[in-house]
């Protein structure tokens, strides 16, 4: 990657000559979906808890979070707790609830001030109390001007969306609110939890897996996928300047063919 010298809005010089060097050189994605995995397998090479894992986990999320608000990305979204996460272990489950209270209380004036709009998406409901009171309580305070929104998926699955919205439609032409025969893609997706957003453009996963694990699965049909052995505390922003730097390598042509 060829990198020119700039500094600017107080990032390091040399980290803003990588960012420089990115815009310069193609498309930044306007919609990032990354699947956060391998924070237990992090900390069990090292011979520590697996909640530790998820602790460091939380610095890669600070880290990227600022790095794509920097370049411009305009809608982040996380994978931070899926519908079968709850079968965990109670003890882990626990401690990421915990996790996650402790964290956006800590980062809900960084986010601000960084003009960050945070909103979660999933089954809300299912959360602890506690969890779904700091979540209110941020968006609640969410900045009117802002440049990037982060959505943490919570409690969430690809097929309990789907489900979601199916159910929405149905009651709707059930009353005759819709035709069902004006159902069609833009429709549906609006229905969808991410209604409001563009699909992805780049799909993340870390951890070495090959399976999108239940996320988003209506809304990444196209999505370029960036799959990194990384385990996730592990990923910070160089290595999403890796994966936007293979995203902009694509060819994206949507099942067009060019002649």
């Amino acid at each position: 990657m060829h990198v020119p010298s700039p500094s600017v809005e107080g990032i390091p010089a040399s980290d803003a000559a990588l960012q420089a060097s990115l815009k310069a050189q193609g498309a930044i994605p306007r919609h990032v979906a990354i699947i956060m995995d391998g924070n237990g397998r992090w900390a069990k090479s090292r011979g520590k808890m697996r909640v530790t894992g998820h602790y460091e986990g939380v610095e890669s999320v600070r880290d990227v979070t600022e790095a794509c608000a920097q370049l411009g990305v305009q809608y982040l979204t996380l994978y931070a707790f899926s519908t079968e996460n709850w079968n965990r272990p109670p003890s882990e489950v626990d401690a990421l609830m915990t996790l996650l209270i402790h964290t956006i209380r800590r980062e809900k004036k960084t986010l601000i001030d960084n003009k960050v709009l945070l909103r979660a998406i999933g089954d809300i409901e299912a959360l602890p109390a506690a969890c779904v009171n700091v979540l209110e309580e941020s968006q609640a305070e969410n900045p009117a001007d802002y440049r990037m929104i982060l959505t943490l998926a919570l409690s969430y699955s690809g097929r309990w969306d789907i489900l979601h919205a199916v159910r929405e439609l149905a009651r709707q032409a059930r009353d005759g609110e819709i035709d069902p025969e004006a159902i069609d893609d833009a429709l549906f997706s609006r229905r969808l939890s991410t209604g409001a957003y563009p699909d992805p453009d780049l799909l993340i996963r870390t951890g070495g897996e090959l399976r999108v694990s239940n996320f988003l699965l209506w809304q990444i049909a196209y999505a370029e996928m960036y799959l990194t052995e990384a385990f996730w505390p592990d990923f910070r922003r160089r290595q999403l300047y890796e994966a936007i730097a293979s995203y902009q390598q694509r060819d994206r042509r949507f099942g067009r063919v060019d002649l």
